[in-house]
């Protein structure tokens, strides 16, 4: 144990030494991994990013929520089936929670409705077109994962009223009062006018999936006065996360009762929920992630032949280095480590500049690209560093092995 610590010691005074004296040629062949290692990083750090801004864009729906909707959140290959369902009614959620009430060891918690339409909200010479206008029920606080920036949602007498407040999305707030607080300050929708009572914090958006921050929520007695309540109507009821198929079928089976459908119908409505989406999002992800890394290794893999082009450079030029050590007494894995660790050596400085070049990439990309969230994780890096010492041994081993394989005869006379 003795000797092979002594010798590892010794192969890495000599590789750095010669690291140290031929600067230049190590710089030029570290640039080629810190290319490559740059490449995959950054890919990593982008496949991480999507993961994290899909995390974020859904959790809005809410892990334990689920959605009864006309239309299934999927393709759908007989349209017109779906295009005459009979709409849902906004009565179902009070009837469901009339059930959940009756059994409160059900697996089901809360059913909140929702009407949705688009409509221009107008404050004196600014614009909004076209923003996501939500007719619903204080409940929608209580499943629904937005935090408030400012103020607070509106009460269960404000809904029963149908008193004309508003909770507007972070993005419309900061389009229609750039200057001031939202809170208090009245809008026009239509023909209404709405007083501003509460601002939801940022949740960003991502590939365009759901987000809070461009969105205008109103009680739904005040959304009736304005809009009309007809296909655009979802039930939103919570779970309990620990029994959601059994939630499923609960809520199907209630649905189906509601609905008045006999046995041999096939069901008219449709129960959603954020496994749909991950489901159609999984196979893109992957797509991208292979498609990425593919690319990008290749970067690494020029790289790792730089390594071991110049790897076998050396080995020529200490050819009769090589002889002498061998003729003292030096052993086979004397001579490969000495070159592993000097191959390894410049792999694990370009890994180190390559991943701090990448850090600094992700920095700038989440400044300049907020929707975006580039991850950069520990893992990540130790990661890169793996790649890059892996590359440097892998690459380094060919001329390594020649070089401890020279009879020590041959190198003597070697010109």
């Amino acid at each position: 144990m003795r000797i092979l610590l002594y010798e590892l010691t010794e192969a890495l005074r000599i590789a750095l030494a010669q690291i140290r004296a031929n600067k230049t040629r190590s710089a030029l062949t570290a640039l080629g991994v810190v290319i490559g290692i740059v490449s995959v990083t950054l890919m990593g750090t982008a496949i991480l990013g999507i993961d994290a801004g899909v995390d974020r864009s859904l959790a809005g729906f809410g892990d334990d929520v689920l959605y009864v909707t006309k239309w299934p959140w999927r393709e759908v290959d007989d349209w017109w089936t779906y295009r005459n369902r009979p709409r849902l009614k906004t009565d179902h959620a009070r009837q469901i929670n009339d059930w959940i009430a009756a059994h409160p060891e059900g697996p089901l918690r809360l059913a909140v409705p929702a009407a949705t339409a688009s409509a221009a909200v107008i404050r004196g010479e600014l614009r909004l077109d076209n923003i996501h206008t939500l007719g619903t029920t204080p409940g929608l606080a209580r499943i629904s994962r937005a935090d408030m920036a400012a103020g607070r949602f509106f009460n269960e007498v404000e809904a029963r009223g149908g008193r004309n407040v508003i909770v507007i999305g972070f993005d419309v707030a900061d389009a229609l009062f750039p200057d001031a607080s939202p809170v208090g300050r009245t809008v026009r929708i239509r023909t209404q006018r709405y007083t501003v009572i509460g601002v939801t914090a940022r949740q960003g958006s991502f590939l365009g999936l759901f987000s809070w921050d461009s969105m205008v929520i109103m009680p739904l007695n005040a959304f009736r006065r304005n809009f009309w309540v007809g296909n655009n109507v979802q039930l939103r009821v919570q779970a309990d996360g620990a029994r959601m198929d059994e939630a499923r079928e609960e809520l199907r089976g209630l649905m189906r009762r509601l609905r008045r459908l006999p046995l041999e119908k096939r069901d008219d409505f449709e129960i959603n929920e954020q496994k749909v989406i991950r489901e159609q999002l999984d196979p893109i992800k992957r797509g991208v992630a292979l498609a990425g890394l593919a690319i990008t290794g290749l970067a690494l893999f020029v790289g790792a032949i730089g390594i071991m082009n110049i790897t076998y450079v050396s080995v020529k030029e200490r050819t009769r280095e090589i002889g002498t050590r061998k003729a003292l007494g030096a052993r086979r894995r004397t001579i490969l480590l000495q070159f592993l660790i000097e191959a390894a050596g410049i792999s694990l400085a370009g890994g180190l500049a390559g991943v701090l070049i990448a850090w600094v990439c992700a920095l700038g990309a989440a400044l300049l690209v907020p929707a975006f969230p580039p991850v950069f994780s520990f893992g990540l890096l130790a990661a890169g560093l793996a790649v890059s010492i892996a590359a440097g041994v892998v690459s380094g081993f060919a001329p390594a092995w020649s070089a401890s394989k020279l009879d020590p005869v041959v190198a003597l006379r070697y010109e």
